[in-house]
């Protein structure tokens, strides 16, 4: 039995994450979101209404199920607050479902100052971040400069933290990017007006997650982004701050990796990115303008488009091999519904190589060329179709082919943006 589920992306985000964990939430006891910041954006429809979550675990809409931020996760109040009074409008308990761990470390004004400098200083060169200030903070974490959520609870300490901080990120923004100081006072009189509101919600998240193992509860533990972004293992340096691979699970809530289980990679049936780095099944024509209208690709967080191409199945691989994983969801099958023809990337050529893994970092990634395979187009609707044996042949030949060539099962298929437009192959918290 499974008592653990960690869902990830497998490509460069946006894969469509949040409907699955929304769907397994009503599964299980309890989401852990593990990294990340409010740079994240999790769009979820249920019965035709639409939440777009970016720091709250996608869990947070089901009653009797616990929900978790841990200490891998960046964290922005304002963003949150924000986020929470959005939820709290809409009818959901927050503050009786959420936990936050203590160790989680803080975003200030001064971090979304620097991570703006710092793209506007590079021109073209920009990386392509969100500029919410994610990438600062972790530099700052890994630094031992950071400020924790647990420092907030402590005033004197928590002025003292930020003056000394903010004094180091404002000599950089005035002496180097040449742009005006943040003030601190009011950072200080802002974020510790949110000390009293959140107190309540901090826990001991791995301690938590443990008493849940305990009585034999099911956990999933929620991704953020996707594999390709991984800091370590994707096109560094066009990603993002954290590990976003199935690694990050342990690390970013404070749980031991034998307590994770089943890992469930979540791929859409084509490509996207968004931001700067290299793509190399990017369709720049009358085909990726289809995907981009049809799957309505943009981004959640930032509302910017999406480019698009072909699936590719050396980044899978690549992802595959980081994450140890399991099995496959692919989403967003819909969207192809209409096209005569599908290609696949089964391979990249460089410099006269076949490579059946995509290289690490961006300047191998953006010298290779993809080598394709061909389908026939299903040319039918699957929207909404929950049997697996209702789908046309041509999209089954299409999976099969996916699942030969990544030697992993395809475990669930997403037929449209509701929770319900779902087909499920497995049982994951089956005895």
């Amino acid at each position: 039995m499974n008592r653990s589920l960690v869902v990830i992306g497998l490509q460069w985000g946006d894969e469509g994450k949040g409907k699955i964990v929304d769907w397994l939430t009503g599964h299980a006891k309890a989401v852990v979101r593990f990294q990340g910041g409010h740079n994240a954006g999790h769009t979820l429809v249920i019965e035709g209404q639409k939440t777009v979550l970016h720091l709250i675990p996608s869990g947070i809409l089901h009653e009797g199920v616990s929900s978790y931020i841990g200490n891998g996760v960046v964290l922005c109040l304002r963003a949150f607050f924000e986020e929470l009074e959005l939820l709290i409008a809409a009818g959901v308990p927050v503050v009786e479902r959420l936990k936050l761990s203590p160790a989680c470390t803080l975003i200030l004004p001064s971090h979304i100052a620097l991570d703006q400098a710092r793209e506007l200083q590079r021109g073209e060169e920009k990386i392509g971040t969100t500029g919410r200030g994610i990438g600062p903070a972790y530099e700052d974490k890994a630094a031992r400069r950071g400020i924790r959520l647990a420092d907030l609870m402590d005033a004197n300490r928590f002025k003292a933290l930020v003056r000394d901080l903010v004094r180091y990120h404002n000599f950089l923004l005035e002496q180097y990017y040449q742009q005006s100081p943040v003030e601190v006072e009011a950072i200080i009189e802002e974020w510790l007006g949110y000390a009293e509101r959140i107190q309540p919600m901090l826990a001991d998240v791995s301690v938590c997650v443990k008493e849940h193992f305990s009585r034999n509860e099911k956990v999933i533990f929620e991704g953020a982004q996707g594999a390709m972004l991984d800091v370590d293992h994707g096109t560094y340096p066009y990603v993002t701050s954290s590990t976003t691979s199935a690694g990050g699970a342990a690390s970013g809530s404070g749980v031991g990796p034998r307590d994770l289980d089943y890992v469930l990679g979540v791929t859409k049936a084509y490509t996207t990115r968004v931001g700067g780095g290299p793509f190399p099944t990017e369709l720049q024509d009358d085909v990726g303008a289809h995907l981009a209208k049809i799957g309505q690709e943009f981004g959640a967080t930032t509302g910017r488009a999406r480019r698009c191409g072909w699936l590719d199945l050396p980044a899978l691989r690549r992802a595959s091999i980081n994450s140890s994983l399991s099995g496959l969801c692919m989403t967003k099958v819909d969207v192809m519904d209409e096209l005569d023809e599908i290609k696949v990337c089964v391979a990249y050529e460089l410099e006269g190589e076949r490579l059946e893994i995509a290289p690490l970092g961006a300047e191998r990634l953006a010298l290779c060329r993809p080598i394709y395979q061909t389908f026939s187009g299903w040319k039918t609707s699957t929207l909404g179709i929950t049997d697996y044996a209702l789908l046309p042949d041509a999209a089954k030949r299409y999976f099969s082919f996916v699942q030969e060539a990544l030697d992993l099962p395809i475990v669930m298929i997403s037929t449209g943006p509701d929770r319900r437009q779902t087909i499920h192959l497995l049982d994951f918290f089956a005895d």
